[in-house]
């Protein structure tokens, strides 16, 4: 199937392909403490008091088998660092000593999602282990359990499945990643963090990106949940009709979800057609068989630099023969990428042979081997005009390994998709990161008990429960706000602030909804911090409003005040610094002073006259009048060309 552009691919085509989209959306929770032990969260570090450095070996699951994804991790020889700072990490992570009993604030918060996703709440929980061998988490494995399954969100006329939602400890975050060694930083490892998985039930890329949006502001609803960099990310899962699942890892931004979706579906469809060029050759998976041999020796003249610098190192070269593979592997997948790129994923991320080009391809022969050079690695590996050969250099350990995943991943293409992990590259494509996991991965956890989630904690939570964002949007349209204004609102942090407030009058809703939305992000860009700013605080204050002792700009300047530090309440303040409304005497001499400053000046028009009019009056009296009474008072003014024939005379 030939590539189409995101921008140009209508709804039809994906329907087509059979794609079916999923998502499994990570989101730290605002706690003061981390999951299983009593460590501080959300404190991250820019120094380090130790070094730890650690080898992970897979162990067996509760049937005695081993986890696919665990022997694949071990087969990179990682040597993995991990740099901590006594503040942050305690020897419960490094499973030296036993868990605590599960964060208490952590449950109710995710209890809460658990209920706003209409899930089916567990009656009791069962904390359980699964295995990370990519040294992400020290122990090599991270406790996580489920809260509620077969829940549901409203989207676009139905209904979006969640699968389940679970509470499990944050990993560490990856410093860097080069051939046998990888460093974490430990800070954030063990925060509590949820886990919502969807079915797949979104059927285009920009549908799977809408409902990570909405699943998004849905927590966000909760006020109790982290946001920033890093606080939030979503997997996302996608397959094409005659394929396998591939989750997309990590994806750091959901506005990168639409690409990324798109590009790998066609990849799949891309994957599916080679499978049957080469089941239409009459190779089979059980009986291929590629062939591999050491061309160190025979490649010792050869020019190209890659392979050049490699032997002047002492490093060896290998070729694998691929049975009719001949025009495979330079097949174009998605832009930018070939066939010939998914051999070298994984000669990448399991050989640790990282630098660029890892292996070439007799395909792509221009720029790379001389033809001699290539006639003989051909007659060494004794291939035929329909063959295809790889060659790959590097520590004589990890071309072996290459050489085994070469053979590994041309076997994978008799059988179309295989089951991986991918990560999300810069360009919207993705690459190979692991198989993916399998159940061998989970296991009971034997240091703690199952725990009850009583029926008077669910009650309670249930008492606070805010509004879903969609039902809010949908109410504050019905009270008048603008489209815009109600989204904006509805997932905002203030949401909770407008629903307080409204009811006590003395302002219009929409500049109440701007003034959370708008107004204090102003405030905040100027450098104020918004956590000074007390609801207490806004609700004595707007009280004032409603009964007529301030006016709108007081209101205003309470906040700077508050923010700026100035201590007290409102009521104080407003004697303070004569918020008070000011009297129609001092309205008319503010009025006759503007009229007066007019005078002997000229304007484009009557509207900027207003417009100059209204900054004289409102910088002397503006917190203390309404704005809309004083333009119209100016407005018919100069309507009745009053100043413009004084200003004339």
């Amino acid at each position: 199937m030939e590539y189409i552009p995101l921008e140009a691919c209508p709804p039809q085509v994906y329907e087509g392909l059979g794609l079916m989209s999923g998502l499994e959306i990570h989101q730290q929770l605002f706690t003061e403490k981390k999951l299983f032990c009593r460590c501080p969260a959300g404190r991250y570090s820019k120094h380090w008091d130790a070094r730890i450095l650690r080898h992970m070996r897979p162990t067996l699951s509760e049937l005695g088998e081993y986890d696919g994804t665990a022997l694949m991790e071990f087969k990179t020889k990682k040597e993995i660092t991990y740099l901590i700072n006594k503040e942050t990490v305690c020897t419960y992570e490094f499973d030296d000593t036993p868990p605590f009993q599960i964060n208490d604030q952590a449950v109710d918060i995710a209890l809460e999602v658990t209920l706003l996703l209409n899930c089916n709440m567990v009656s009791e929980f069962h904390i359980a282990r699964k295995q990370y061998l990519d040294g992400s988490i020290p122990a090599g494995f991270q406790r996580t359990t489920i809260l509620g399954t077969d829940g549901w969100i409203p989207y676009a006329g139905r209904r979006i499945g969640i699968r389940q939602l679970g509470l499990e400890e944050d990993s560490c975050r990856e410093v860097s990643d080069i051939g046998h060694q990888r460093t974490y930083v430990t800070d954030r490892l063990g925060m509590p963090l949820i886990e919502t998985v969807t079915y797949p039930d979104m059927k285009t890329p920009q549908e799977a990106a809408e409902v990570a949006h909405r699943l998004r502001r849905l927590v966000r609803a909760t006020r109790h949940v982290r946001t920033g960099a890093g606080a939030g990310r979503e997997d996302v899962n996608v397959s094409v009709r005659g394929g396998n699942r591939c989750e997309i890892k990590g994806v750091s931004s959901i506005k990168r979800i639409p690409l990324l979706v798109h590009n790998e579906a066609f990849r799949q469809a891309a994957l599916l057609e080679i499978r049957a060029s080469l089941l239409s050759r009459g190779l089979k998976p059980e009986t291929f068989a590629p062939r591999d041999a050491d061309l160190t020796s025979r490649l010792q003249k050869t020019r190209f630099v890659p392979i050049r610098q490699a032997l002047d190192a002492g490093k060896r070269v290998a070729g694998v023969l691929l049975p009719v593979f001949e025009g495979i592997l330079s097949r174009p997948l998605t832009p930018g990428r070939r066939f010939m790129a998914e051999f070298s994923d994984r000669v990448r991320v399991i050989a640790c042979i990282d630098e660029q080009p890892n292996i070439i391809v007799s395909d792509l022969p221009d720029g790379t081997l001389s033809p001699d050079s290539w006639l003989t690695a051909r007659k060494a590996l004794g291939a035929g005009t329909q063959d295809a050969v790889v060659l790959v250099w590097g520590a004589v350990e990890d071309v072996r390994t290459a050489v085994a995943e070469i053979g590994a991943r041309a076997r994978e293409a008799l059988v179309g998709v295989p089951l991986e992990t991918r990560q999300a590259l810069p360009d919207g494509n993705t690459g190979f990161e692991r198989i993916l996991p399998g159940p061998e991965r989970m296991y009971p956890d034997t240091d703690l008990p199952p725990k009850a989630v009583l029926d008077a904690q669910v009650d309670a939570i249930r008492a606070r429960l805010p509004d879903q964002p969609w039902a809010r949007e949908e109410r504050y349209l019905k009270a008048g706000l603008a489209p815009e204004l109600a989204f904006r609102l509805s997932v905002s942090p203030f949401a909770p602030l407008y629903d307080q407030l409204a009811p006590l009058g003395g302002v219009r809703p929409s500049c109440l909804a701007s003034l959370l939305v708008d107004h204090l992000r102003s405030l905040k860009r100027r450098g104020l911090d918004l956590t000074r700013l007390q609801d207490a605080f806004l609700s004595s204050a707007f009280g004032l409003l409603a009964r007529g002792k301030i006016m709108w700009g007081g209101v205003l300047a309470l906040i700077e005040f508050s923010l700026g530090g100035v201590q007290g309440a409102p009521e104080e303040l407003v004697d303070c610094f004569q918020l008070q409304p000011a009297s129609e005497d001092d309205i008319r001499k503010g009025l006759e002073d503007t009229l007066h400053e007019l005078k002997g000046r000229r304007f484009p028009s009557r509207e900027d006259q207003v417009r100059y009019a209204m900054g004289h009056f409102m910088g002397r009296l503006g917190r203390r009048v309404d704005g809309a009474e004083i333009r119209r008072r100016l407005s018919e003014a100069v309507a009745s060309d009053r100043i413009l024939k004084e200003t004339a005379a």
